[in-house]
């Protein structure tokens, strides 16, 4: 980037990114003219030594299809991930998850103890919790959901000129289709929706974060001001954080009582042309697709890869270096560039940076260029 008058070349030391193209400034791209690399289930931490025997045991298929992890938030922040997911289950009362049955189930079969979920205490707390399936999958990097928020904004303030990270979340509720024991999940009406958006402004002050109601503005909706314009300048939006809703049943129930998301911190998965339109995921979409989509003014979210179609074990780049290509500013893999597949699959934006001008949105002079270079590089 153009380093701005206001800011000393001693700051921008600390800042551990790097220069843009002088041909670009910061003022002059929008936050939907970058793209950056996601990870799906970033929180993911996978079995322990127990569980993976019993679901090796009971359960290979399934074990096979989950059996990922990946490394702390801050690790994957500082290996470039910008875009992270959180699947969280609601516990007003705390307790719910708090004794698994696949910790019963290793007690049955007469296997010793996994080291405990998470620090005591911590799943007898009321609050939102980080989790893939109750009662079998419940091992997360960081636990319960504002601490998860905490790690991201303590590396955010330790890295003041990171473009915005965008945090997705998906919500879990339902019951599990299962042949053992389980909870079922409370819904998410749009009250358990005002106490996520709590949780969330008890992490992040109003200045940390970029929600509906900066981007609508003047507009009387969404999908109108991100056509003309809404998205706000990297200026103003390095150090800052974006939250995504994952799933698009849950606009509807997000929306209640909150047309066009007013006052609302989460943007919605919607329906292209709603007038909560700001944010779309087009996961399988084809980059023609998605091109579609973003020259309409929408983030688009895409999956680079899918454990279903195994492109990481075939080391098959062929989704990945097309969708790389197009203008789909969060491109999620299981597989960032600081953890490649076994068969050495791996998606990362070229020149091995953070961040870059979206080939297909930026400016001509500016596509193509780094927006953030990792610290270590």
């Amino acid at each position: 980037m153009l380093l701005r008058h206001t800011i000393s070349w001693s700051l921008f030391a600390l800042t551990a990114v790097a220069l843009v193209s002088p041909a670009v400034a910061d003022d002059a791209l929008r936050i939907n003219q970058i793209q950056v690399i996601g990870t799906h289930n970033s929180y993911h931490m996978g079995f322990a030594p127990s569980a993976t025997r019993l679901m090796q045991l009971e359960a290979p298929q399934a074990l096979a299809a989950i059996d990922y992890s990946h490394p702390a938030l801050t690790k994957q922040l500082d290996d470039g991930v910008r875009q992270i997911e959180l699947d969280v289950f609601a516990d007003p009362k705390g307790g719910k998850y708090a004794h698994p049955s696949i910790s019963h189930m290793i007690d049955l079969a007469g296997l010793p103890d996994d080291p405990p979920l998470a620090a005591p205490g911590v799943f007898d707390q009321p609050g939102f919790k980080v989790m893939h399936i109750q009662d079998i999958d419940q091992r997360s990097t960081c636990q319960p959901f504002t601490a998860c928020l905490t790690e991201v904004r303590t590396w955010s303030k330790a890295h003041p000129g990171h473009v915005p990270i965008f945090i997705l979340i998906e919500t879990k509720e339902g019951a599990l289709q299962a042949k053992i024991p389980s909870v079922t999940p409370d819904p998410f009406t749009p009250a358990v929706f005002d106490a996520l958006d709590k949780e969330i402004a008890s992490v992040f002050s109003a200045d940390e974060i970029i929600t509906p109601d900066q981007v609508r503005g003047s507009h009387a909706t969404l999908d109108e001001a991100v056509r003309d314009g809404g998205w706000p300048t990297l200026a103003k939006a390095r150090g800052k954080v974006v939250f995504l809703l994952d799933q698009r049943k849950a606009e509807p129930v997000y929306l209640e009582g909150h047309a066009v998301l007013k006052d609302r911190l989460i943007f919605t998965n919607a329906t292209p042309g709603a007038p909560d339109a700001a944010f779309t995921e087009c996961n399988e979409c084809s980059a023609e697709q998605i091109n579609e989509l973003v020259h309409r003014g929408y983030l688009v979210r895409t999956r680079s890869d899918d454990p279903e179609q195994g492109q990481g074990k075939r080391n098959d780049g062929t989704r990945r270096d097309a969708i790389i290509n197009s203008g789909a500013q969060m491109i999620s893999t299981d597989y960032p560039a600081g953890e490649p597949s076994d068969h050495g699959y791996q998606v990362g934006l070229p020149g091995s940076v953070a961040a870059r001008c979206n080939p297909v949105l930026a400016p001509d002079a500016c596509k193509g260029k780094a927006l953030e270079k990792l610290a270590r590089h």
